[in-house]
């Protein structure tokens, strides 16, 4: 399962969540998308969406991400979940990934969906390894993919998912009576695992300083 939005500071490309309910609540019901010139009013505001079906929601938000909760504990072998961000840019509003880039970031998911991969553990979920990723982008796009860019992409921004949980747990708090409260626990939970990494590594983690591997 895929959640993606318009994130251009925050997200890493691609990433995986620890279980199903971490992803329906990081990856999904935490979705945020940032305006552009193709909507109405202003750019670069970002909105709530939890799982990009706002607008088709018959049901209250709430009830929505309990059923999608509720429904992973129903299934023996839950798929995992996946947060997937094509929009992040530079200091200098520059993309950090092309069009086809994509494909790799596929590639990789399907990959681990099928025990082909190994993945850093992070605090904010699992990442890919370098090497993958390198051979990956030789193999689909004959690219050569550098260490530099990797650590551009992946580095995992402390500062900026803090200001996003501040953000999340605001909008459920302040415009969602009955959000659950297994998501306020699972975004405390990640605000914290970032807390302890932010004393060990600063407001930015290079993903080469991240050791532990997970099958």
């Amino acid at each position: 399962m895929i959640y993606g939005g318009r994130d251009s500071d925050t997200s890493v490309p691609v990433e995986e969540a620890f279980n199903w309910e971490h992803g329906i609540i990081t990856k999904g019901a935490s979705l945020e998308s940032e305006t552009t010139a193709a909507t109405i009013g202003k750019t670069g505001f970002r909105v709530i969406n939890p799982m990009s079906n706002i607008d088709f929601l018959s049901i209250t938000i709430g009830k929505y991400i309990q059923h999608n909760i509720d429904f992973g504990k129903k299934i023996k072998k839950p798929v995992k979940i996946f947060g997937v961000n094509y929009f992040l840019r530079d200091e200098n509003g520059n993309f950090l990934n092309e069009k086809k880039d994509k494909i790799v970031w596929l590639y990789w998911m399907e990959g681990r969906c099928n025990n082909e991969y190994k993945a850093l553990k992070t605090p904010t979920g699992l990442i890919p390894i370098y090497d993958d990723i390198k051979k990956i982008f030789k193999e689909r796009l004959n690219k050569d993919y550098s260490k530099e860019d990797y650590i551009k992409q992946f580095k995992i921004r402390i500062r900026e998912n803090l200001l996003k949980i501040d953000r999340v747990t605001r909008f459920y708090k302040e415009k969602v009576k009955d959000a659950p409260e297994i998501l306020f626990k699972i975004l405390e939970e990640q605000k914290n695992r970032l807390l302890i990494a932010q004393k060990e590594f600063g407001d930015y983690i290079n993903p080469f300083f991240l050791k532990e591997e997970v099958d």
